[in-house]
């Protein structure tokens, strides 16, 4: 059972329970050699807090004395480990020394005899050099073996492995397969090669495409992935678990993992290490140290690595800035940014994703940030919903403050008072001044020198809005002050922001009859918007978007047919959501798959009453597919909303 407990788009800290305890996700499992024992797996267990690790059960059973012992005591006092085991089946071997003797059956049999919490299918590594034909035929292959892996499995989790060389259709179509069967974890095999060629853009499109065909509701294994170079970038597209055996390799060859990337010993100038392994050493008494002692050092100095990397992305799930992480992390090494600029081009399926907003600033980067999701959102909406209060355009240039309307508000004013609309040419593109403290826009901070690739795309999609939306269009500096028109800036601002968040229909459903603001004294700012003598929005100071009041939310189900906006539950959730209870994914039937996470919903009963409005936890397409967990976060229930 898999639930998520936290997200930033793609990116999920899990809790993944199995019958050997429970797992927080990403995770790393370290791959153990049950012959060759660089850190025991108790250390593992006790000194870097692991709780699950990966070994080889192909191994074990051609080794007379590790099948029988691991047999006879299974596997977890085989290995003295108290957590999650998972196993492989060989197919690694196969990839690297040829055909394994052992058939599918055998080996996942032989997995469940010697307690395996989560056991691995016979697939075929498909390799980067072969043919579509060759590749297609080989994914039949593994999906029969699967679908027959899980018909014997018994209490046994098994992973379903996701292969398909570099074909993007191929590996789409087999995780659609794959999603189709009793699966519990879904690896993303045949990447080593990738990984080890440097060929990083390429593994983003493998697992984009496979991530499109995956159930979400179960765990993602990046199959040999655990660099701490590649972690961050890795968990952004989605991947929820890792395995590493390159921490002991590498330790064997005297090779440090770092963040930015993998040094010789014999060719650093220092140790800049203060890990718990390397702390208190020099870079010349490690050289010094014997082999074996020096191998165990490095491979304590790998594991804490990885470990502290897998920490920090944690947090930056948390506080829903992953993107920022991702984005230094890949500028370590060309080929890792060539993989974040090739991430652009999955945009579209990651926005369905991305939150529609997060707490605290958006941090640029870089001109790889304009590949974020949050930046075609923006663009597209106000393109799509944007209704300017007149015809007339009148142009001003970010200075660096925000909100603009208040960094130059007699500059506005003065445009305004003669019939034209202030717009902002800004890192994002055009701003209307209505649209200037919705998320992104004031809660991003871009560096002041601006780079050419971003002035160059700003400046043609505000040509676009402006040659849409506007008849005529001037510097802002040019017109005169001398302007009599009277005008509302802020019901302007109210119902700009329902238009780009709830769009032009609903927005004219809510705003009917006498509008009435209220303004916040302090920060003289939206508070609540009153339409006919109802409550029917609050506007959020942080964000700069609406919370849906139960009057608003009427007005919307009574305008707009289903399913726009709605989430609608089973009769035995009503009693509970009505009170302002979360509505949990099992008990919702139907649900708008235009919503976003964080995006205001209508929970609604099966003949269309309002029962409560919250915000989106989780897209339409994971509820569907989860059987536990927060599907919308209710904030007030028709039964307790004042």
């Amino acid at each position: 059972m898999f639930e998520i407990v936290k997200r930033d788009g793609l990116a999920r800290i899990g809790r993944f329970e199995t019958k050997s305890g429970v797992l927080e996700t990403p995770a790393l499992l370290p791959v153990i050699n049950p012959k060759i024992c660089t850190v025991t797996p108790r250390e593992l267990c006790d000194e870097f807090a692991f709780s699950a690790i990966i070994t080889n059960s192909y191994i074990i059973k051609n080794t007379p004395e590790l099948k029988a012992k691991a047999q006879e005591i299974g596997l977890h006092e085989m290995l003295d480990f108290p957590g999650i085991i998972m196993t492989d089946s060989g197919t690694f071997q196969s990839h690297m020394y040829g055909e394994v003797e052992v058939t599918n059956e055998e080996i996942v049999e032989f997995q469940k005899s010697i307690g395996t919490d989560i056991g691995t299918v016979l697939d075929i590594f498909t390799e980067p050099h072969w043919t579509k034909d060759q590749t297609a035929e080989s994914i039949e292959v593994t999906l029969e073996r699967t679908e027959k892996a899980c018909e014997i499995k018994g209490d046994m989790m098994i992973n379903g492995v996701v292969q398909g060389s570099v074909y993007p259709d191929l590996r789409e179509y087999c995780a659609r397969k794959m999603a189709d069967m009793d699966a519990d974890v879904h690896p993303i095999g045949g990447v080593v090669p990738l990984m080890e060629q440097y060929r990083y853009s390429e593994l983003v499109d493998v697992v984009m495409s496979s991530k499109r065909g995956l159930n979400p509701s179960r765990p993602v294994h990046l199959f040999g992935a655990g660099h701490p170079m590649v972690l961050a970038l890795a968990v952004l597209m989605g991947c929820d678990l890792f395995d590493s055996a390159s921490y002991a390799k590498f330790a064997r060859d005297d090779r440090m993992m770092f963040i930015d990337g993998t040094c010789r010993l014999q060719d650093m100038q220092s140790l800049g290490c203060n890990c718990p392994a390397c702390r208190g050493l020099t870079l010349e008494s490690l050289k010094k140290t014997d082999k074996k002692k020096k191998t165990a050092i490095i491979a304590r100095h790998n594991l804490y690595q990885i470990t502290d990397e897998l920490a920090l992305i944690k947090r930056y799930v948390r506080e829903g800035r992953l993107w920022e992480l991702t984005e230094t992390r890949c500028r370590a090494h060309p080929a890792m940014l060539d993989a974040l600029r090739e991430l652009k081009k999955h945009r579209e399926f990651m926005e369905k994703y991305d939150p529609i907003s997060r707490d605290g600033a958006m941090f640029y980067t870089g001109t790889e940030t304009r590949g974020r999701p949050v930046f075609g959102r923006y663009l597209s909406r106000i393109q799509d919903r944007y209704i300017p209060a007149t015809d007339k355009a009148a142009i001003f240039y970010d200075g660096g403050s925000k909100p603009y309307s208040r960094a130059r508000p007699a500059d506005f004013d003065r445009v305004r008072r003669s019939g034209y609309t202030p717009v902002v040419i800004s890192p994002f593109g055009p701003v209307p001044a209505e649209l200037d403290e919705v998320y992104p826009i004031a809660q991003s901070v871009f560096p002041q020198a601006e780079d050419t690739d971003t002035q160059i795309e700003s400046k043609s999609s505000a040509a676009e809005l402006l040659e849409r939306k506007f008849t005529e269009t001037v510097d802002g500096m040019d017109v005169p002050d001398d302007g009599t028109e009277e005008y509302d800036a802020d019901t302007i601002r109210a119902k700009a922001v329902s238009r780009y968040q709830f769009g032009t229909e609903a927005t004219d459903a809510l705003f009917v009859g006498k509008i009435e603001l209220v303004i916040s004294k302090n920060t003289g700012k939206i508070r609540n918007v009153i339409s006919d003598g109802k409550h029917i929005l609050s506007m959020r100071a942080g964000d700069g978007l609406y919370t849906l009041k139960k009057d608003g939310a009427d007005r919307i189900v009574s305008a707009i047919r289903t399913p726009f906006m709605r989430v609608r539950v089973a009769d035995d959730a009503i009693p509970f959501v009505s009170e302002g209870r979360n509505v949990f994914c099992q008990f919702v039937t139907e649900c708008d798959e235009n919503l976003r996470p964080m995006e205001e919903a209508i929970v609604t009963d099966g003949h269309d009453r309002v029962i409560a409005t919250g915000r989106m936890a989780m897209t339409a397409y994971e509820i569907k597919s989860f059987k536990k967990g927060v599907a919308v976060k209710v904030r007030s229930g028709a039964g307790d909303e004042t």
